[in-house]
């Protein structure tokens, strides 16, 4: 067993202990006070930590959308291969599950047990496309025989990525429990601000690893131009090249959510960010679509086989491969 197998099972749970802490301390505000009508005044309404009532339509849309993409590349793993993204398929249904929780509040927009749920389900999800991300670049690299050009070598880029996810997440628990054990201000805000450290760490990681997937492109495109044009020949969806761009719109996806986010964080809970449903499907939700939903043209399984391009165009390979099934990527 590695050790990148072994953080890989155990970041979802502590990824998951963490983010379950952070919607409690939003809620332990309520004391014992009752609680009005939620819908006559949803916005200044502290029974309710949307701060507005959830629109049904707009959810059910974004469900349906999201579930799809979820089917469509369960589909894409059984046809073309490619299991090393089952983090991100089973992120997409998982991401889905926490918008349909949306619809359920809006019939129980007070509902605390229902918030905190969905609010897991809706931000742990994009820990799985992060991860999806991680192991597809150093497939990638490795494919066309070009590990040397990444700054960090592909089996240690998963280690060091995911591990960092793993220390931030522990840093967003501790803040989110300190807010949670305490009903005073000023600890409730020392905590949030630990939470927000943790949350500021984790995007300069990925912003990290965006910009190791850049450094390495850029060297293949300016040192390896034989590589970069293997596939000139072939349609441009067939390009590995095509790939790699998924992967950069992806990873820019992926950012404008993690912004969006740490910024929603830094102004509280009640602030523009965080009280706005549209800002939350056109910075949250929309970003996140795209980044999961470019792979279903481009799903690496058609792209990435066991043997590495310069060999797999060499004429023995090509003897040797024939024209028959193309080999199994996963």
């Amino acid at each position: 067993m590695t050790v990148c197998s072994t953080v890989s099972r155990r970041f979802p749970i502590i990824a998951a202990f963490s983010l379950f802490l952070h919607p409690t301390f939003v809620l332990a505000a309520r004391g014992d006070f009752p609680c009005p009508d939620p819908y006559l005044d949803p916005r200044n309404d502290f029974c309710n930590p949307l701060r507005y009532i959830s629109n049904t339509t707009i959810s059910g849309i974004a469900f349906a959308l999201v579930l799809a993409v979820g089917l469509i590349q369960t589909w894409l793993t059984y046809k073309r291969g490619a299991k090393y993204m089952l983090a991100m398929v089973i992120g997409c249904y998982t991401f889905a599950l926490g918008i349909a929780l949306r619809i359920g509040l809006h019939f129980q927009p007070q509902g605390t047990g229902l918030y905190i749920a969905e609010y897991l389900f809706v931000v742990l999800s994009p820990c799985a496309f992060i991860a999806a991300t991680y192991v597809l670049l150093g497939r990638l690299a490795a494919y066309i025989d070009c590990d040397e050009y990444l700054a960090v070598r592909p089996r240690r880029i998963t280690i060091a990525f995911v591990t960092s996810d793993v220390v931030t997440f522990l840093v967003q628990a501790a803040g989110g429990g300190v807010s949670a054990s305490s009903r005073d201000l000023h600890t409730n805000e020392i905590g949030s601000n630990i939470f927000l450290a943790g949350l500021a760490a984790q995007l300069l990681s990925f912003v990290i690893f965006t910009i190791i997937l850049l450094l390495f492109l850029y060297r293949v495109y300016t040192r390896r131009q034989e590589i970069w044009n293997i596939d000139s020949n072939k349609a441009w969806y067939n390009d590995w090249r095509a790939l790699g761009c998924a992967l950069v719109i992806s990873c820019i996806g992926i950012l404008i959510r993690s912004v969006f986010r740490t910024v929603e964080l830094s102004e509280g809970f009640a602030g523009p960010l965080a009280t706005s449903e549209k800002l939350f499907y056109c910075l949250d939700t929309l970003p996140l679509f795209i980044a999961i939903s470019v792979f279903i043209p481009f799903w690496p399984g058609r792209f990435i086989t066991p043997t590495p391009i310069t060999k797999e165009r060499s004429p023995q390979a090509s003897i040797e491969l024939g024209h028959g099934k193309q080999p199994d990527s996963g």
